[in-house]
């Protein structure tokens, strides 16, 4: 388990009644690229194996009046939602690929606001747009908030570190997946309204949001059912295509329909329904921008491309700067 606060992680575990032989916590503050690098670096000594990399982090600071910088220049959003999952998954991308297992899986959360094709991505401002990508193209000098290059919008930065995201999986698919063997994928297992997630939003706001998420659009997921679905995409035989976009219960794509009386509306992407292959977005889906913002990701987080080429022009694992 890889937390920025070690002792609640521990006690978390121990809460879930985790057999002690069964995981280890270590430190990973993903505000700070030096302490992915040492997470990766401690990790490696402890010799495990790693079958799943699972980035499941991130901040969402919708009420903020003006950017916070990490330690190294980046936007919070930006670089913890984004920046520092993308300098981790290449950095153990080598470790994933030496495990002998035919099943090894690499999986980074989405969100519907990432997607403009979505109820929460394409009706409720504002919305996810990396524009041409100047403004990450500048990030790091703790002046620049937005991977647009526009002003500091705290909701937006958390939407278009969501895209970020599912077009760096998608991206991730069409450079490893033929070469490694690795299952690369994303996944939406709905609004889980409870969470510490909306800390910056006001209480009259953090009492009635689940309710409405629950019985007006039906987006709503609780905590276990949402664990359920990660673990389904982290094991399931079911998820072992790669360079897909997980999602159940209709994807939010619309409000949900209903479902009759004291029922919560269903087709929604809230709880219960069925595994299915979700469509993103096409901005998630523009590999062209892609691929850019695949080279400005990697320059920020000091990532080197190998030189020259691998077998079938497959483009080999990035090395660490």
């Amino acid at each position: 388990m890889a937390c920025r606060n070690v002792e609640k992680g521990k006690e978390i575990a121990e809460e879930l009644d985790f057999p002690k032989s069964s995981y280890e916590v270590m430190e990973l503050e993903l505000n700070s690229f030096d302490s992915v690098r040492n997470f990766v670096s401690n990790f490696r000594k402890t010799r495990k194996t790693l079958d799943v990399l699972l980035c499941n982090a991130a901040v969402y600071l919708p009420n903020q009046p003006a950017p916070t910088y990490s330690e190294d220049g980046y936007e919070e959003s930006a670089q913890v939602n984004h920046l520092s999952h993308f300098l981790l998954v290449n950095m153990m991308l080598p470790d994933l690929q030496k495990n002998r297992s035919k099943d090894k899986r690499c999986i980074i959360v989405g969100s519907i606001t990432g997607n403009t094709n979505t109820v929460g991505g394409g009706a409720v401002a504002p919305f996810a747009d990396l524009g041409d990508l100047k403004g990450l193209a500048k990030m790091g000098d703790y002046a620049t908030p937005m991977m647009d290059g526009k002003g500091y919008n705290g909701a937006k930065a958390y939407k278009d570190s969501k895209l970020a995201n599912m077009m760096t999986v998608l991206e991730l698919h069409r450079r490893y997946h033929e070469s490694t063997g690795i299952t690369f994928s994303s996944m939406y297992p709905g609004c889980i309204a409870e969470t510490a997630l909306f800390r910056q939003k006001r209480g009259w706001f953090r009492w009635f949001f689940p309710i409405f998420m629950k019985y007006v659009t039906g987006g709503y997921v609780g905590e276990e059912e949402a664990g359920d679905r990660l673990a389904q995409v982290v094991k399931s035989e079911e998820c072992t295509d790669s360079g897909v976009y997980w999602s159940w219960n209709g994807g939010a794509r619309a409000v949900g329909r209903w479902a009759g009386k004291g029922k919560a509306p269903i087709g929604a992407g809230g709880s219960g329904g069925s595994l299915f292959k979700n469509q993103p977005s096409d901005a998630v889906r523009d590999e062209v921008m892609a691929k850019k913002l695949w080279k400005l990701s990697a320059e920020a987080v000091g990532l080197s491309e190998p030189k020259g080429k691998s077998t079938k022009g497959k483009k080999k694992v990035p090395a660490a700067v």
